[in-house]
């Protein structure tokens, strides 16, 4: 992470620096994905709403090419919006890259949201398989966005591999429960040197907000907006949580204490 001195005080702040993935410089740090809305055309408002400019598709289940019913593409143009392949509901490299192809060879996306998973019960990352999926995609011309574990060392050997993106979860994908291991996330992203977004897990703006006050690039999420009782409004809170804790990361928290200190001097009162 570089920081900067700033020029009123003798603190550091950390650099802002623009939110680039793979040469692709975005305005919005959040990213939702397609699934569990009730309806293509609810997706497309929820994503207009968050000021989104990537959206996950879980290839295995939105419906690209069959004209015969409902399709992502007659509400949202990806023309228009980045789609992010990703490889949803994949248990092994071979399944992830074979998606990943087909991706390309239909819609011409190279760059993709790799993830493999291990047990269906939790949907953590296979970390082993995930490595190797991602050399797989590396050497095949992809740009690779990971889906990982919060694991520092794994972090940095898909970094190492090639990753354009490093995407720790914040807790079980589709759980709501929030940033999990605040730690470890910190200390990804003071490793890394390509962006780090939390996937997985959030439930609420706040939860947004802290992975951003942690210093992350970016926050995807799913569920959170699509389960929502207002998935429209909650895309919008989104919108504003990711902001707010951009700016908050970037103005430097004050120090925690231990006693409380007057905002008011307490010396020369009248």
């Amino acid at each position: 992470m570089t920081e900067k001195t700033s020029p009123d005080t003798a603190s550091t702040l950390p650099e802002d620096r623009p939110f680039t993935v793979a040469g692709r410089t975005f305005n919005s740090r959040l990213i939702i994905g397609t699934g569990k809305y009730k309806s293509y055309a609810q997706n497309a408002e929820a994503l207009a709403a968050s000021g989104a400019e990537i959206i996950t598709v879980a290839l295995r289940r939105v419906n690209l090419s069959d004209p015969s019913q409902p399709m992502l593409v007659d509400h949202i143009d990806p023309k228009k919006v980045t789609f992010l392949p990703n490889t949803a509901g994949c248990f092994t490299g071979e399944d992830a890259v074979r998606t990943l192809r087909l991706a390309r060879e239909a819609g011409g996306w190279n760059l993709v949201k790799l993830e493999v998973l291990s047990d269906p019960k939790h949907l953590y990352p296979e970390m082993e398989e995930t490595l190797r999926a991602t050399k797989m995609l590396i050497a095949d011309g992809f740009d690779v966005m990971v889906y990982c574990s919060d694991d520092p060392v794994y972090a940095r050997k898909l970094e190492d591999a090639g990753a354009c993106a490093i995407m720790p979860l914040g807790a079980p994908i589709g759980s709501g429960l929030g940033i999990q291991n605040p730690v470890n996330i910190r200390l990804i992203i003071e490793a890394a040197k390509v962006p780090v977004i939390v996937d997985a897990g959030v439930g609420t703006a706040s939860d947004a907000t802290i992975a951003m006050e942690l210093g992350c690039d970016g926050v995807l999420m799913n569920t959170a907006i699509a389960e929502a009782k207002d998935p429209v409004r909650m895309a919008s809170a989104m919108k504003h949580a990711v902001i707010a804790g951009r700016e908050s990361y970037l103005a430097g928290r004050m120090p925690k204490k231990r006693y409380a200190d007057p905002s008011s001097p307490l010396a020369g009162l009248i």
